[in-house]
This record gives structure tokens, C-alpha cells and sequence, in this order.
């Protein structure tokens, strides 16, 4: 049982249609899980919904717009300071050209077949394996 406070940070596996879904790669300079691959998102600002944070963090890390399709399940992580529970759901990009925020340096739109690199922050790995297993759209 952990003491640390929790917080809520919400995921998406975005896919584009067409069978690939997006990995973004958290820059050096970051200070949680810098060099590591992650789905994008991110937590929960003071009074914000959850639909609203998701659509919110995929424009500032992407530029993205999306749909979001439904809920995939949970994810934990342990930061320094904090639990975090991630909820993470299913979308569909309108577009997939990517306009990176300096959060990020680089992203690949993968299959749902491909390896998943070893660089892939460890609790996502679930969501993207659930997708894989329902179909690739």
C-alpha cells in the first residue's frame, strides 16, 4: 500500500485507421521516464474532466485532433512524489501529421503486429496488447 498521494493521468492509444497506432518519446531533458516511449496524455488539471484534460493533452503534445472510441482499462505508476493511476482509452486521429511540444522528441506511428520497443514505459504495454487482440482499427 503506498503513502504517497495519487494522482489521475489520462492515456490514449491513438490510432489512425488504417491499422498503425502513435508512440511518443519522452524528451532527455524530462525528469520522469526521460528517453522512454509513452502514449500520449498526461494529468488531470485542478476542476478539469477527464474528457476534457485527454482532448487537451493530446492538442499540446501532438497537435492532434481526435475522437475518442472507448475505455481500454487502468495503468499505475510510482513517481517520486506520487501514485499515478492512468485511465486510458481508444481513439481515432483525423489527421496524423504530428506537431511535437517539448515534452517529446520524437514519434512513431507503429503497427499493432510490430515489436513493441523495449524503451516502452511498462505499464502501458497491456493497452496496446488489448487493441492488438481486438482487431487493428
Amino acid at each position: 500500500m503506498t503513502t504517497k498521494p495519487f494522482g489521475l493521468s489520462a492515456r490514449i492509444v491513438i490510432h489512425d485507421g488504417n491499422g498503425l497506432y502513435l508512440l511518443l518519446k519522452r524528451s532527455k531533458s524530462s525528469g520522469w521516464n526521460s528517453g522512454k516511449w509513452e502514449l500520449p496524455g498526461g494529468k488531470l488539471e485542478k476542476g478539469e474532466g477527464f474528457e476534457q484534460a485527454l482532448l487537451r493533452e493530446v492538442k499540446e503534445e501532438t497537435g492532434l485532433m481526435i475522437s475518442l472510441e472507448r475505455a481500454l482499462g487502468i495503468a499505475e505508476s510510482e513517481l517520486p512524489s506520487m501514485h499515478v493511476v492512468h485511465l486510458i482509452m481508444k481513439g481515432k486521429a483525423y489527421t496524423t501529421g504530428i506537431l511535437l511540444s517539448s515534452e517529446h522528441e520524437e514519434y512513431s506511428w507503429i503497427g499493432y503486429d510490430d515489436p513493441i520497443t523495449a524503451d516502452l514505459q511498462e505499464e502501458f504495454r497491456a493497452a496496446i496488447a488489448t487493441c492488438a487482440c481486438q482487431g487493428k482499427t
